[in-house]
């Protein structure tokens, strides 16, 4: 594969079809192969050769963290549900009987979290909009229809029920003028985010006819693409035919007077070691593009402050801008990833300590939660209890952003739905008394209704 010369592509990706004789490099025997075949049955599975051969160290299997990263762990499902499938597939059953074993796996998975198809989801009179997502007032995501992939895929992602090939769980629209007229009907949106999936696995010109209409909107500030490219595909503004042309376009859309923010997906410290992702974060910040950083706290890849730590401050060296910590969302394999929010702290503080006032950017941990992005400020006692504290970095209902809050502490907690009000007996963004659900159906807020 060439990794650098200018005009040619040379990417081959690697699917759950390659993933037998992957696993046999990493030395799994046929019962450990078949129980990941029947994880993957279930949790997408992508990769490709540059992050095969380049990112991988095949020495460190399974503790390998971008192995951990991209392939599936027997032991991310449950227990029952992984013996069932692998099962099935050991006896050679039909294909349709495994997926829709898989299916009924992936429905208690809660594939579409933060209400991200009943309350984000705007409409136009009685018609829902696909594809477009509006949670915060300024800000819209657009789900380019051809951007609805990616290079590999992240074994943590919320997003992961874009690529199981199930329609009603994919959210995807190439609508661009339903995009452009809902914009205008909406002045108050200065933000759009192309999202996905990934939008830089689209070629140039397809990227071009999305973003080009965006560029005669007045009311935009901003326009956002959200990519983990850098990482798993750095070719893509190097050494792709195309790549050219897209900078092109990152080029004129700061021509146009809108910023361009890059927000880079970087969850680990070795995705940024090859000379060939400085030479592509070079290339995009020469646009006059902003990259910013950003990645979920993912227990047994990234859960230690130094490895934080040591990204931000490559981040900053590169000339990128560290962002966000988030923390990994109540979906998919979350029990197998998620740390909990006391720990997520302590590895923030420690990390956000050994670093300098320029990384001191980033903000969290921060869930992504139903009201809005909930940071854990820290860990306090007050009036003689022992407390987290909390508040709203955005928020369906702007009035609540940046209100402290409190909630008891929970050594155990991993998500806003463990946690109880602390001095109250709700949280801000609650309409009702805490019950067993913790979150109402609708947290209110103008775009609550949408």
């Amino acid at each position: 594969m060439t990794l650098t010369q200018t005009g040619t592509r040379g990417f081959r990706a690697y699917t759950a079809k390659h993933l037998d004789d992957l696993l046999m490099r990493a030395g799994l025997d046929s019962e450990a192969r078949l129980r990941v075949r029947a994880v993957a049955s279930v949790l997408p599975f992508r990769t490709n050769q540059y992050v095969v051969d380049q990112l991988i160290d095949w020495s460190d299997i399974p503790g390998d963290p971008i192995y951990r990263l991209v392939f599936p762990q027997e032991d991310m499902l449950p227990e029952k549900d992984v013996s069932s499938i692998a099962g099935l597939l050991r006896a050679g059953a039909p294909a349709a009987e495994v997926q829709t074993a898989a299916s009924r796996v992936r429905m208690r998975l809660n594939p579409h979290p933060a209400g991200q198809m009943e309350l984000n989801m705007p409409r136009v009179g009685s018609d829902s909009m696909p594809g477009i997502q509006h949670k915060y007032p300024e800000t819209v995501l657009f789900f380019p229809k051809q951007g609805q992939t990616c290079h590999a895929y992240c074994t943590y992602c919320f997003r992961w029920a874009q690529f199981v090939g199930d329609p009603d769980l994919k959210m995807a629209s190439d609508d661009v003028q339903g995009l452009g007229r809902y914009l205008r009907e909406h002045p108050g949106v200065t933000s759009v985010l192309l999202t996905g999936g990934d939008p830089m696995i689209m070629s140039g010109p397809v990227l071009r006819r999305y973003v080009e209409p965006l560029l005669a909107l007045e009311q935009l500030e901003s326009i956002r693409i959200g990519s983990k490219s850098l990482a798993y595909w750095p070719g893509r503004f190097v050494t792709d035919p195309d790549a050219p042309d897209v900078l092109r376009l990152f080029s004129s859309v700061v021509e146009s007077g809108k910023n361009l923010a890059f927000m880079a997906h970087f969850s680990h410290p070795r995705e940024m070691e090859p000379e060939l992702v400085q030479t592509a974060v070079r290339a995009i910040r020469d646009t006059g593009a902003v990259i910013r950083t950003q990645a979920p706290l993912i227990r047994t890849v990234n859960d230690h402050p130094d490895t934080w730590a040591g990204m931000w401050r490559t981040q900053l060296g590169l000339g990128m801008v560290p962002y966000y910590m988030f923390v990994e969302r109540d979906t998919g394999p979350q029990d197998y990833f998620a740390v909990p929010l006391a720990r997520a702290y302590e590895i923030f503080r420690d990390a956000y300590a050994r670093v300098s006032g320029l990384c001191r950017t980033v903000r969290g941990p921060s869930m992504s939660a139903t009201p809005g992005k909930v940071c854990v400020d820290g860990v306090a006692e007050v009036a003689g209890r022992k407390v987290f504290v909390l508040h709203l970095i955005q928020a369906r209902d702007p009035a609540l952003v940046g209100r402290p809050f409190f909630a008891e502490y929970d050594p155990g907690a991993a998500w806003i739905s463990d946690l109880r009000p602390a001095f109250a007996d709700r949280f801000p963004f609650e309409t009702t008394p805490l019950d067993d659900a913790c979150l109402p159906a609708s947290p209110g807020g103008p775009l609550g209704r949408l």
